[in-house]
C-alpha cells in the first residue's frame, strides 16, 4: 500500500554527510560555460582554417578569443592543398555556421558581448558564403 522507506542515496553514503565538502573539485557555472564556449570556438576555428579562402582575419579573432578563454593559444592546422570547392565547401560553411550559432548561444548565456558579436559576424559571413555558393552551384548545374 505504501512505498517502503528507501535507504540513503549513494551520493550521501559515499561522500559522508551532504553538508561536508566533497573530495572532488567542482566547477562554477561560469567556468563550465567558459570551457564549453572555448570548445565551440576552437571547433569553429578548425573549420575556418580548413576553409581557408581569405578568412584569416576571422580566424585570428577567433583564435584570440580561444586563447583568452583557455589561457593558451589554440592548436592551428595549416591547410594543405587547395581549398574545398562545391559540395565540400557548402558542407564546411554549414558546419561553421552551426558552430558559430552554438558559440553565440553560450556567449549570450554568459554575457560575453565580444564573443557574441564575433559569433554573429561569423554566422553572417558563412551565411553569405553559402548564398553565393548555392547560387554558383545552381548556375553550374543549369548548363
Amino acid at each position: 500500500m505504501y512505498e517502503p522507506i528507501r535507504p540513503k542515496s549513494v551520493v550521501h553514503r559515499m561522500g559522508g554527510s551532504p553538508t561536508t565538502e566533497p573530495d572532488y573539485p567542482h566547477r562554477s557555472r561560469g567556468e563550465a560555460l567558459d570551457i564549453q564556449l572555448a570548445g565551440h570556438l576552437a571547433a569553429l576555428l578548425a573549420v575556418t582554417d580548413e576553409l581557408g579562402l581569405g578568412l584569416d582575419e576571422g580566424a585570428t579573432r577567433i583564435a584570440a578569443q580561444v586563447a583568452r578563454l583557455r589561457g593558451a593559444q589554440p592548436t592551428r592546422v595549416t591547410q594543405q592543398g587547395p581549398a574545398p570547392a562545391g559540395d565540400g565547401a557548402v558542407a564546411l560553411h554549414r558546419r561553421a555556421h552551426d558552430l558559430a550559432a552554438r558559440a553565440l548561444l553560450v556567449a549570450a548565456s554568459r554575457a560575453d558581448t565580444t564573443v557574441a558579436i564575433l559569433a554573429a559576424e561569423r554566422m553572417d559571413a558563412h551565411a553569405a558564403a553559402l548564398g553565393s555558393l548555392d547560387s554558383s552551384l545552381d548556375l553550374a548545374g543549369a548548363h
